[in-house]
């Protein structure tokens, strides 16, 4: 597992924005996962204050609640707030409002996929990890865990009683550079589980260069 290891969230933030915007200012195209969550948040929010070029740069979803684009839980809503609209970033959103999250989907992969297989452009996902070990939402027992082709699929998550759409592992596995932002107690054992080998959802992503764990000292404190 390669890591990063800082003090706090603020500094993982700081890491975090510093290790993008470097992507931004060496990649002629770039495809950019944004994930949900106060860390990436926090990374946004500093992204959004520096002075970068975004023109040639498409932000996507690697997942998405299934709920209206404006509600509170959306994570497109928050994506828009604080990257997206402040830097004019171009960003891909799943369309929430269509009749059922299948159909949703099917549309956005046809929109993601061409790009994340696309060799001319440079693919960098942030994600998060939950403290039962899932990602995006890949969560563990759900459907989409067994869905072997590069894709985006609607994801029943019973113990949240809720529709997600979610990028498969394959689709996650075209990206160039993963890096994992947690912070928090919470995901140390999930975390340190990981590390020693535990097959947990957040454990089984790949990427065509490296995934890069950025944790905090908590998250981190379980590892040895």
């Amino acid at each position: 597992m390669e890591t990063i290891i800082t003090e706090d969230p603020a500094d993982l933030a700081v890491a975090a924005a510093n290790a993008v915007a470097a992507e931004v200012e060496a990649s002629d195209r770039l495809l950019l996962g944004l994930a949900g969550g106060s860390t990436p948040e926090a990374t946004h929010r500093l992204l959004a204050a520096r002075p970068l070029a975004w023109d040639h740069v498409e932000a996507w979803l690697p997942d998405e609640r299934w709920v209206a684009p404006d509600d509170e839980a959306s994570n497109q809503r928050m994506a828009r707030m604080t990257l997206a609209d402040p830097v004019g970033l171009s960003l891909i959103a799943p369309d929430t409002t269509l009749s059922n999250p299948y159909t949703a989907a099917e549309g956005y992969a046809d929109e993601i996929v061409p790009r994340m297989v696309d060799p001319g452009v440079r693919r960098v996902t942030m994600l998060g990890i939950g403290a039962d070990g899932h990602t995006a939402s890949l969560f563990p027992g759900t459907q989409a865990l067994d869905v072997e082709s590069i894709a985006y699929v609607a994801n029943l998550v019973p113990s949240l009683d809720a529709w997600r759409l979610t990028a498969t592992f394959d689709l996650l596995g075209q990206s160039d550079v993963v890096l994992f932002l947690v912070s928090g107690e919470a995901k140390a054992d999930a975390v340190a589980a990981i590390a020693q080998g535990e097959d947990l959802p957040a454990g089984r992503v790949t990427a065509r260069e490296s995934v890069v764990w950025m944790l905090d000292d908590a998250a981190a404190s379980r590892l040895h």
